[in-house]
């Protein structure tokens, strides 16, 4: 089903098609959002997996439920494969999600650690260099995780660039249990810059919500961009539930909020074609291209009848 899903948003528009990057228990890396199968799954409802439910600590939780194990779900080299068989130039924006849970876990046989194993991938499928650079641009890619050790320890090891992902205001980092006022703070974001080329926040950490209602925004965007850092925020969301009552339900609006005022350099959005038209829709090419093809209409109107 996800790769469906990819290959849809391909065909929408999108510039990069994102996914999750975990690995099952006999060390395939595989993409899913979760650690455990309850939130995307029917799996409670098989009692036959009944004896696979466990608990186990999960970014300093004891979470109970049915961990990935081996299940038939899209692997990251498949996932690659949907952006290098597309007709056109598509990046990919894996993240290495959970990187303490699945180091804890999962054991591979020659000592390697799960981004080693991820970068491995990458590297295999011929992704590398410098953002902008000639080889970043004929396979465009961004690494992103949660996890500042994991992007330090790969900076090693890849020069693909690297977003660092911010949670909720109230959540630690996985590793290095910071809290989010550290890690968005000037000295923090100037020591993260030396490892990545952007962050990733929650949006409604941007710009904070209040009775469902944007309030005004944070200068974090302005801050990240006096260090060079792009933001590269998510996750927008067409559902009338996600979207706040000043864009009137108008995903449109909300585009044009983040991208003009806000001045953000990316976004991760669930609805690519939306994010697409819009773009189609504000681009000054796009309105020269209307204009002429209803020049010419009028034009080959003018000669088959002599007039208007």
């Amino acid at each position: 089903m996800i790769a469906r899903f990819l290959q849809r948003a391909i065909e929408e528009g999108a510039d990069f098609i994102e996914t999750d990057i975990l690995a099952s228990k006999d060390g395939v890396l595989i993409c899913h959002h979760d650690v455990f199968l309850d939130d995307t799954t029917n799996i409670a409802d098989h009692k036959e997996f009944a004896d696979r439910k466990r608990t186990c600590m999960v970014q300093g939780v004891n979470t109970t439920g049915f961990f990935v194990g081996k299940f038939p779900i899209i692997t990251f080299e498949e996932y690659i494969s949907i952006a290098l068989d597309a007709q056109r130039v598509v990046g990919i924006y894996p993240e290495m999600k959970n990187p303490v849970f699945i180091n804890q876990h999962v054991k591979w046989a020659d000592g390697k650690k799960f981004e080693d194993k991820f970068v491995d991938t990458l590297k295999k499928y011929g992704y590398k260099g410098a953002y902008m650079s000639k080889e970043w641009l004929k396979q465009p890619i961004f690494i992103q995780s949660f996890a500042p050790t994991s992007l330090v320890y790969i900076s090693n090891k890849t020069d693909s660039p690297k977003i660092f992902l911010i949670d909720d205001v109230d959540i630690l980092t996985e590793d290095t249990n910071q809290s989010y006022s550290e890690i968005t703070s000037d000295p923090y974001l100037n020591y993260i810059k030396e490892y990545c080329v952007g962050i990733g926040p929650w949006k409604d950490t941007v710009v904070p919500v209040a009775n469902n209602y944007s309030q005004m925004p944070t200068d974090l965007v302005a801050r990240a961009h006096a260090l060079d850092l792009q933001v590269h925020p998510y996750t927008y969301r067409n559902e009338h539930e996600f979207l706040h009552f000043n864009f009137l339900q108008d995903p449109y609006g909300e585009y044009d909020y983040w991208i003009n005022k806000i001045g953000v350099d990316g976004l991760f959005t669930d609805f690519p074609g939306s994010l697409h038209n819009y773009q189609e829709l504000t681009s000054p090419v796009s309105k020269d291209h209307r204009a002429s093809k209803l020049l010419h209409k009028i034009a080959v109107l003018i000669s088959s009848n002599g007039k208007v």
